[in-house]
């Protein structure tokens, strides 16, 4: 199975109805040894942050072609709790109810995140923001590009 590493992340530059976008890389290693890296981005993206944050996950899974191990960095701690906290298993449990507090918001990106990760291993990670961290560098130079930029990049899925 190929390992993938998938550097994530979403910018809504703090106003759901401004400019924003989301970017997706994936990393991994051919049969040969050479690295390869594959670029998805979308600018200009009116939504939230927390939806950037789910459709550059998406972008990235969906652009795999065959199941693979991933390892998914974001920045968006949204993303990883519910995953490494359990948040979906409890919210699919209560059919997408957050208990007292309601329904659960981004059902439609969630249930496509689902979709898009079942066919793989895919470990989530937390890489805590601004902290010099390579790895969050790394997802917020996705951002900003995608963020800055009015284009769709789709490289050819792996």
């Amino acid at each position: 199975m190929t390992k993938v590493l998938l550097f994530t992340d979403g910018a809504a530059r703090g106003n759901p109805d401004g400019p924003g976008g989301y970017g997706a890389v994936l990393q991994f290693t051919d049969s040969k040894g050479q690295l390869h890296e594959k670029t998805l981005s979308a600018g200009y993206v009116k939504t939230t942050n927390n939806r950037m944050e789910l459709m550059a996950a998406i972008a990235g899974l969906e652009a795999l072609t065959r199941p693979c191990q991933v390892e998914l960095y974001s920045d968006s701690k949204y993303v990883t709790d519910a995953f490494n906290q359990h948040w979906i298993e409890n919210w699919v449990k209560n059919n997408w109810k957050r208990g007292k507090s309601g329904p659960v918001k981004n059902i439609d990106l969630w249930e496509r995140l689902l979709k898009a990760k079942e066919p793989h291993e895919v470990t989530f990670h937390w890489v805590k923001g601004h902290a010099g961290h390579p790895q969050n560098e790394r997802c917020d130079m996705l951002a900003t590009s995608a963020a800055d930029g009015d284009d769709l990049l789709v490289d050819e899925g792996i």
